[in-house]
């Protein structure tokens, strides 16, 4: 049946919309520093916007410190550049062999803010959600147009994809709730 077609691909889109969120708040700094802060930051290697991770090894070596080695020598400025443009909160240590970030102990108010992060994330994760929900109830809508499906067919569909979509949105709210308890936690 094609409405199956449409939940499948519904449950696949907000799955996709579960995944980024989580990879958006890996970017949100915890109470213990990990190198994931790094992964939004694109350094010029000659000429094209690559990766850290992709130029350098880049390491937490404890709690509150991360170690940047990059591979060639030269990419010690860009790379350290790069950092000074992200704003991710520290300055960079270069000491001509590789770049060391000191995290201080995050603040409440770091906390708070971070938990504000995390909350503003989930609400761009919801409307994803939602807008692969409009999607899925046109193909509903469309089916029945198409009199592939009837009206009452449709009604049902609507409703599943309803269902769907708030099963997916539960599960934003206690992720967000999951993070911000990480966060707020001392």
């Amino acid at each position: 049946m094609e409405l199956n077609k449409v939940y499948a691909e519904q449950k696949e889109h907000m799955e996709k919309c579960i995944a980024a969120l989580k990879r958006d708040f890996m970017t949100i700094r915890s109470g213990k520093v990990s190198t994931t802060i790094l992964d939004n930051i694109h350094v010029d290697y000659y000429g094209t916007p690559t990766g850290l991770s992709q130029v350098a090894t880049v390491l937490a070596t404890d709690a509150t410190t991360i170690t940047i080695s990059p591979w060639e020598k030269k990419m010690l400025r860009e790379i350290e550049k790069a950092i000074m443009q992200a704003n991710i909160g520290v300055n960079p240590n270069n000491d001509g062999e590789s770049i060391k970030l000191f995290f201080p102990p995050m603040t409440s108010e770091q906390r708070k803010e971070g938990a504000k992060q995390a909350k503003s994330m989930g609400d761009k994760a919801k409307i994803a959600i939602r807008n692969v929900r409009k999607d899925a109830n046109d193909q509903v809508k469309k089916l029945e147009k198409d009199k592939l499906i009837t009206e009452d067919q449709s009604k049902k569909g609507q409703d599943e994809v309803q269902k769907i979509t708030d099963a997916t949105v539960s599960k934003v709210d206690d992720l967000v709730k999951e993070k911000e308890a990480e966060l707020l936690k001392i």
